[in-house]
């Protein structure tokens, strides 16, 4: 199977390029490689990759309606993965546009190649954002989801839009997933487990939001690429054009409070953090948690890897990461 894999330096879009591409799978990634966070972390994702025979790489800004078009000209897709967004809730405070112009004209531009191409199964990232305000726990696919408290969610609720009016007007085969807090090596630095491990071995304090009263569906990264590579690797169950999109949670489906995850990465740590008590952020919300009946009946699989075990195989990265980037650099000054 020939894919694109849109995101391809990013957190989720590496390691799931990685997995599609040890199952033998021909993966061409795509990536702007811009500077919402260290660029230097996505160069090296990429460096994971460059060793399989059947990936390449183009360096490409899914805004660039002209680019992605000629690219899907060029290239047949059997199917097209789409991780490729503006991510982080806060950031959609300070800069709302870059949220507008990826996530919504970029995921037009990924949906106008797919039709153009008539691409088989287009799978693309949604949010556990999407649910918003609500409070019916769990989150179920089929609830509303009308009230979203960010931008970022209103922009991920319209890709769901989007891509369930394509799939009704031209017969694509769409698979949303509704992503919950996803963690684990090679993650996002903005994102809470990074940043707390961070400041934890590095003996500075943390911030934590709504005096720690959250709860978060924390989901191990392996569990999020093992229901990629099954959803992608399966055909759309889809006959019906009412039936040719659709949605999935994924997540893990056991909340865990924040200071509860905290505490698993002091233990994974070694250290004690020091902890500030801050208000609610804007954007927030206090709980997420999935359910995952719909996944597990689609393809046989949920997220279940435990929160200890999930969180110490990130710390022993981090560790090994960091340890390798600051031996280089002492070596380049010598």
């Amino acid at each position: 199977m020939k894919l694109l894999v849109t995101g391809a330096a990013g957190f989720i879009g590496m390691h799931a390029s990685k997995a599609l591409l040890e199952r033998g799978h021909e993966v061409l990634g795509l990536d702007s490689l811009n500077a919402y966070y260290d660029p230097a972390l996505k160069r090296a994702r990429l460096e994971q990759l460059r060793p399989y025979p059947k990936f390449s790489f183009e360096k490409l800004d899914i805004a660039d309606a002209p680019a992605l078009e000629a690219l899907f000209a060029a290239h047949p897709f059997d199917c097209v993965l789409h991780l490729a967004a503006q991510a982080g809730v806060r950031y959609s405070l300070e800069n709302p546009m870059a949220y507008v112009t990826s996530n919504v004209a970029g995921f037009l531009n990924v949906l106008e190649g797919c039709r153009k191409a008539k691409t088989a199964h287009l799978v693309y990232a949604s949010s556990s954002s999407v649910y918003g305000a609500n409070t019916e726990m769990p989150f179920r696919e089929e609830q509303r989801v009308d009230r979203p408290v960010s931008l970022y969610a209103a922009t991920k609720r319209a890709g769901e839009l989007m891509a369930q009016s394509y799939s009704q007007l031209y017969g694509i085969a769409c698979t949303g997933l509704r992503l919950f807090t996803v963690y684990g090596p090679w993650g996002r630095p903005d994102m809470a487990f990074f940043s707390f491990t961070r400041a934890i071995l590095e003996g500075k304090p943390i911030r934590v939001f709504n005096g720690g009263n959250m709860q978060r569906d924390f989901t191990y990264i392996d569990d999020i690429v093992e229901s990629l590579v099954r959803i992608v690797e399966r055909p759309h169950p889809g006959a019906a054009a009412a039936d040719r999109h659709r949605l999935l949670n994924v997540g893990c489906g056991a909340p865990v409070k924040l200071l509860d995850f905290v505490h698993a990465i002091e233990r994974a740590a070694g250290r004690k953090a020091a902890i500030e008590l801050a208000p609610m952020q804007p954007g927030d919300v206090e709980a997420t948690w999935a359910s995952t009946e719909r996944l597990r009946a689609e393809i046989g699989f949920a997220p279940a890897t435990p929160l200890e075990d999930g969180i110490a195989r990130f710390v022993a990265w981090y560790r090994s990461y960091y340890a390798g980037r600051t031996k280089k650099g002492s070596e380049a000054a010598a």
